[in-house]
């Protein structure tokens, strides 16, 4: 984790020279599936606190540019929602931000840090928030992505998540226009996913 950062923040790691990337640089490829496991690590995850405000604002501001976040047609504000950390070695990682929204567990945000990704911690995370919604007697889990985010897509696709709906053109309409995203992909639309909580 580099402090001295310049937007575009990187989101993404080449798997090949290292180099940390930015949405618009990643690519895509297809490995198999011994050439795409990676050392797991030693992180721990908890509930956030107070003391963990900056840590966790300071991740939005780079995975972001803000603390708001837009999905399922109204606006959350990360810093006043329940919020589960990565952490190791005392530093954030990882983190999963949720909220209880009709009736369900709506994922508002998860960012894993390029040296952490691939590494268990964002499967972690939404094990603990299946804990957290199977607490509260909640049936469902759903996620909101961007239609250009393929890594995300096919991380929640892996986890259990299936598509119940697509909000065509919500995000091009949001912004006046489609921006290019990952891989130069234009965002539109905003791919929504649903699972069962899974009580452990």
């Amino acid at each position: 984790m580099n402090d001295a950062f310049e937007l575009p923040f990187p989101q993404y790691r080449c798997p090949e020279c290292g180099k940390d990337l930015p949405l618009g640089e990643a690519r895509m490829s297809v490995t198999c599936a011994s050439h795409a496991q990676s050392e797991p690590a030693d992180f721990k995850v908890r509930k956030a606190t107070d003391a963990d405000r900056n840590d966790i604002a300071l991740l939005c501001e780079r995975a972001l540019g803000e603390t708001d976040v837009d999905v399922f047609g109204r606006t959350f504000d990360v810093l006043s929602g329940v919020n589960l950390i990565a952490e190791a070695n005392g530093a954030l990682v990882g983190l999963l931000s949720v909220a209880i929204d009709r009736g369900e567990l709506a994922v508002v945000l998860l960012s894993v840090y390029p040296d952490f990704q691939g590494k268990r911690v964002g499967a972690t995370l939404l094990s603990a928030a299946d804990r957290f919604a199977a607490k509260r007697g909640l049936g469902f889990m759903r996620v909101a992505v961007t239609n250009d985010d393929i890594p995300q897509l096919y991380f929640y696709q892996r986890h259990g998540f299936a598509i119940y709906e697509a909000a065509v053109g919500e995000i091009a309409d949001r912004f006046g226009s489609a921006t290019p995203g990952f891989s130069g992909i234009p965002v539109r639309d905003e791919i929504r996913l649903r699972r069962a909580v899974c009580s452990e």
